[in-house]
């Protein structure tokens, strides 16, 4: 966790080591991922009290709303030494504006000023003048797509249908990571399958006829959870996981006005799980529909997943763990050929 958010969570200003001796010198952090010209007003109120405002970033997004405001800034990199020869002797107060990051060699160079006993030293502070909320990285994300996109020979002429492959891959990874029950390859997989989503999406921004941004993604989604949770953000009670899910497949039906429960099942997923699909969407609307007969060993592994569907079990994720049982078999089978 930055300084920043550490400071926040704490309700009080941070402190690094004091002196006791008179001035005030403030660390003023922001984040680059707040809108510039957004501070907390203890931020603002040390700003337009302090003797002196110093950033050395030229280029620091907080620069020209802060001089709009009236707020004089020096493009400067002042040492700890600078500063508290600057601070003590007349009890004036210096403000240093930094990143999220804070200015390590600063820090470190008035840690070691204030731990050797013999400086008189100004009281310091790390003051957050803004700090990430949460998601606060996924700009970074944005950021760092639209740079790949623009620059990069081969992200910069993929199509949706170039990377159509890839999501499927990263979603079999994902549920990967889930049955095996690794959290770090978990956390990995999320974000691979998330930079699918944002690769997709800055594809979208760039259509000639019907573009649409990562914006635009999020914003639906947000207006399906918020309309299909009406117990949560509405005046509907739902007092069990039951009574969500009715409610989600009335809502769902409304929205889609089906002509089939079957209608908007992908066939291409696999297999088993489509079988497990069309058994499901045919349970839940009250059908109840046998496995049609035939012979072969399609219709053996149908009636299998539709006999698995109503009992409870997921026939795909089932087979998975039973292959993998099996890939063990071989494995040792080979160690003892060997």
């Amino acid at each position: 966790m930055n300084a920043d958010a550490s400071a926040a969570d704490s309700g009080a200003e941070a402190r690094l080591p004091e002196g006791g001796g008179t001035g005030r010198l403030v660390l003023l952090t922001t984040s680059h991922r707040v809108a510039p010209g957004l501070l907390s007003w203890p931020a603002w109120q040390t700003l337009r009290e302090a003797d002196r405002v110093l950033c050395a970033d030229p280029d620091h997004p907080q620069l020209p709303y802060l001089r709009e405001a009236g707020i004089a800034i020096e493009a400067a990199a002042p040492s700890a030494r600078e500063l508290i020869d600057y601070c003590v002797p007349d009890a004036r107060t210096a403000v240093v504006l930094t990143s999220a990051e804070g200015e390590s060699a600063l820090t470190d160079g008035l840690a070691r000023l204030a731990g050797s006993g013999r400086e008189a030293m100004p009281d310091l502070e790390l003051l957050p003048g803004s700090y990430d909320l949460p998601g606060a990285r996924l700009l970074d994300l944005v950021q760092v797509m639209d740079q790949i996109r623009a620059e990069c020979p081969w992200s910069s002429i993929r199509t949706h249908q170039d990377l159509a492959k890839y999501g499927i891959e990263e979603a079999y990874e994902l549920v990967e990571a889930i049955e095996a029950g690794d959290r770090e390859e978990l956390r990995e997989e999320l974000g691979d399958v998330l930079l699918q989503v944002i690769f997709h999406a800055r594809i979208a921004q760039d259509d000639s006829e019907e573009p649409f941004s990562i914006d635009d993604v999020a914003g639906t989604i947000v207006e399906k959870l918020l309309h299909r949770h009406p117990h949560v953000f509405g005046e509907e009670a739902a007092a069990t996981p039951e009574d969500v899910k009715a409610h989600w497949l009335r809502t769902k039906a409304m929205e889609k006005q089906r002509e089939s429960v079957t209608e908007g099942v992908p066939l291409g997923q696999p297999a088993l799980a489509l079988a497990a699909k069309l058994a499901s969407r045919a349970r839940t609307a009250g059908l109840d529909v046998a496995p049609p007969a035939g012979e072969g060993i399609g219709y053996e592994l149908l009636a299998m997943a539709v006999r698995a569907e109503r009992a409870g079990a997921d026939p795909e994720a089932a087979l998975r763990a039973a292959a993998r049982a099996y890939r063990d078999a071989v494995v040792a089978a080979e160690g003892t050929a060997g």
